[in-house]
C-alpha cells in the first residue's frame, strides 16, 4: 500500500540536530506545534524529527512508537508493526530502517493481501524460466532484491498456511530456493512486518502457524488509532490543507476554530487515512481563503461513546423471560402464555422465574 501520512513533513526538518541526538531531546529542543491559535493558520507547516522523515505528531502516544523504533531500529532484529488499517505502519517500517545500518541499502515493500495466493510464492522468492505456466524468464524474487536491505510485508496474516512453513524457513536460516530450482539461494535480509489482524487468536484459530507468529514477534510496535492521539489531529489536518491547496491551486488560510474541534472529536474510524481524503473534498469545496469542510458528514460519529458492556448469560436469559411474561400479560400457561412463546414447560419456566428472581406480577 501507499504510505499512510501521520502528517508529511516537507523536506527541510524543524530542527537541525546531530544523528546521534536521541529522540527525546530533539522532543524536548522543538517546540513550535503545541498549541493553536484561534484561527488556526493552515500555513504553520508541520515539520517530522530528524530521522523519522514523514511522521508529524507530538503525542505522547504517537512518541512511545517513535521511541521504540529509535531503540530497535540500530539492531537486526525482526519487528511486528501492528495496528489499525490507515493509522501509518508503513511509515514506521520506513523509519525503522532509515533508522538501522541498512539505511543505504534496499527498501523492498510487498503488500501480502495485494498479491493473489498463487502467485504470492513466485513474488517473494522468485522463478525459473519455465517454473510454471508463463513463466517466460527467470524472476528474482523481493527477498533477493532486498539482500543486504529490509523487506516490509505489509499485511503478513494474509500470507496462506501453506506458504508460511517456507516464509519461516528464510527468517530462520536466511536460506531459500527460487520456484522451480534446486539451488539454494542465501540472503542477508532484516524482515519488519506489519499487520492489521489479530495473529495471536489466528494461531489459536489454526490459520496462522505458531512458530512464524514467534519469529515475527520478536519486537512488537502498536501503532495508535488516530483516536487515540487527537491532540495530532490540527496538525495532521493544517498539513494536509496546504498539500492540496497547493495542488489546486487555493489559497486556504484559516481554519476555524470550530471546525478544528469538531474535526478532533469526530473518532475517524478510517485513521489518518479517512482525514486525508476528508481534507481532500474539504479543499475542493473551499472557494475562498477558509477552509469549508463537510462537517455534516460526520455528526454520526463524533464524539463517539464507550462501547456498551457485555451482558452476562444470566442477564440476557432473565431479559428473555421478562420480555416473554409483558407480551403474554405475565400470563404464564395456555397457547398464548409465556411458556409457549419460550417453547418451555410450564413448570420450567416457574422454576427459572423464581432462580432469576423475577417477581410473578409487574411492579406498579
Amino acid at each position: 500500500m501507499s504510505a499512510i501520512e501521520f502528517g508529511l513533513a516537507t523536506q527541510a526538518p524543524f530542527v537541525e540536530t546531530p544523528s546521534h541526538v536521541t529522540f527525546g531531546e530533539r522532543y524536548h529542543r522543538a517546540q513550535a506545534w503545541e498549541g493553536f491559535d484561534d484561527q488556526h493558520s493552515a500555513t504553520d507547516e508541520p515539520r517530522s524529527e530528524e530521522g523519522f522523515e514523514h511522521i508529524v505528531g507530538r503525542s505522547a502516544a504517537l512518541r512511545r512508537v517513535l521511541q521504540q523504533v529509535e531503540v530497535v531500529a540500530p539492531t537486526d532484529s525482526g519487528v511486528l508493526i501492528q495496528g489499525e488499517t490507515g493509522t501509518g505502519k508503513e511509515l514506521i517500517a520506513q523509519a525503522v530502517h532509515n533508522r538501522s545500518g541498512r539505511r543505504d541499502r534496499p527498501f523492498i515493500k510487498v503488500n501480502c493481501a495485494a498479491i493473489p495466493s498463487g502467485l504470492l510464492e513466485s513474488e517473494l522468492f522468485g522463478h525459473e524460466k519455465g517454473a510454471f505456466t508463463g513463466a517466460i524468464a527467470r524472476k528474482p524474487g523481493r527477498f533477493e532484491l532486498a539482500d543486504k536491505g529490509t523487506l516490509f510485508l505489509d499485511e503478513v496474516g494474509d500470507i496462506p498456511l501453506e506458504l508460511q512453513a517456507k516464509l519461516l524457513r528464510v527468517l530462520q536460516e536466511h536460506e531459500f530456493e527460487r520456484l522451480g530450482s534446486t539451488r539454494t539461494q542465501q540472503v542477508d535480509v532484516r524482515v519488519v512486518a506489519a499487520t492489521h489482524r489479530d495473529l495471536k487468536q489466528m494461531v489459536a484459530e489454526g490459520t496462522f502457524r505458531s512458530d512464524l507468529y514467534y519469529r515475527l514477534h520478536v519486537f512488537p510496535l502498536t501503532v495508535p488509532a488516530l483516536r487515540d492521539r487527537r491532540e495530532d489531529v490540527p496538525t495532521i489536518v493544517r498539513h494536509f490543507v496546504d498539500k492540496y491547496s497547493r495542488r489546486m491551486n487555493r489559497h486556504i488560510e484559516t481554519i476555524s476554530p470550530h471546525t478544528m474541534e469538531v474535526l478532533k472529536d469526530y473518532a475517524w474510524p478510517g485513521n489518518v487515512r479517512e482525514l486525508q481524503n476528508f481534507i481532500e473534498r474539504a479543499v475542493i469545496l473551499s472557494p475562498g481563503n477558509s477552509l469549508r469542510a463537510p462537517l455534516d458528514e460526520l455528526t454520526q460519529d463524533t464524539v463517539p461513546s464507550s462501547p456498551m458492556p457485555l451482558s452476562t448469560l444470566e442477564e440476557m436469559e432473565r431479559e428473555h423471560v421478562v420480555r416473554a411474561l409483558k407480551e403474554s400479560n405475565w400470563v404464564t400457561g395456555g397457547p398464548k402464555g409465556a411458556a409457549a412463546k419460550l417453547g418451555l414447560k410450564r413448570t420450567t419456566l416457574a422454576y427459572r422465574i423464581r432462580k432469576l428472581g423475577i417477581p410473578v406480577r409487574p411492579q406498579l
